[in-house]
């Protein structure tokens, strides 16, 4: 994972401030039908929504990891500003290796923030937003969820988890400090509805300021 993150003449050509998202996103077998179906709809509407907010446009950098196959962690979407994004279609098959596409989502963070660095292009704190429908799968998630602690810890990222009905909370609880968040039925457009502006509100912030992020509402539940 050493290779180039994106090509240098975005960041050339951008200079912005940039707020960089990463998608984690339940692509397994039990997500097939209108779980799936209605999740890719709210990536059309995050593409949208933020295409037409020309600040967010310019600085809001997406990434999109989708986790399923036989244990398979896959980037869909490489960094891209939210003016060049457009949103994939995911299937849905295979398990749920949640601790693999966190560890991965870490890493790339990493490597992105060096190229900003390299590029004299300051930066928010990035987000990651674990969207799931079950548990994790793989055997070392509760190490890959420590890791996902300290980071948030150590202020590099802010981690979002957010579960549909069936999900173990317990578990996917371990993956943020942060309360997850119950999906109510399958408000997936809602829940992007509040993504987009949450991101949008985000990248108008200055570098070291924390960001305020609204609740959820009227897509959600926080689960203590």
């Amino acid at each position: 994972m050493s290779d180039p993150i994106i090509p240098d003449v975005v960041l050339t050509d951008n200079t912005s401030q940039r707020l960089p998202c990463v998608l984690v996103l339940d692509g397994s077998g039990s997500m097939a039908g209108e779980s799936i179906r209605e999740l890719n709809a709210g990536l059309k509407i995050l593409e949208e929504e933020l295409k037409v907010d020309d600040t967010a446009a310019q600085r809001v950098q997406l990434l999109v990891i989708r986790l399923g196959g036989d244990d398979d962690v896959e980037i869909v979407a490489d960094w891209t500003d939210a003016m060049e994004f457009s949103a994939p279609t995911l299937e849905a098959n295979g398990r749920t290796p949640l601790g693999n596409a966190m560890l991965m989502a870490l890493d790339k963070i990493e490597g992105q923030k060096q190229n900003y660095r390299d590029h004299d292009i300051p930066y928010n704190r990035p987000w990651v937003f674990l969207i799931t429908d079950g548990e994790p799968t793989d055997l070392n998630w509760e190490d890959a969820a420590a890791d996902c602690r300290q980071a948030e810890e150590d202020n590099k990222v802010i981690i979002f988890t957010i579960g549909t009905e069936g999900t173990d909370f317990d578990k996917l609880k371990q993956f943020s400090n942060r309360s997850p968040v119950k999906l109510e039925g399958l408000k997936f457009k809602e829940l992007f509805l509040w993504l987009s502006r949450s991101a949008s509100s985000g990248s108008k912030t200055a570098q070291d300021t924390a960001v305020q992020i609204e609740a959820p509402d009227d897509w959600g539940v926080i689960q203590t």
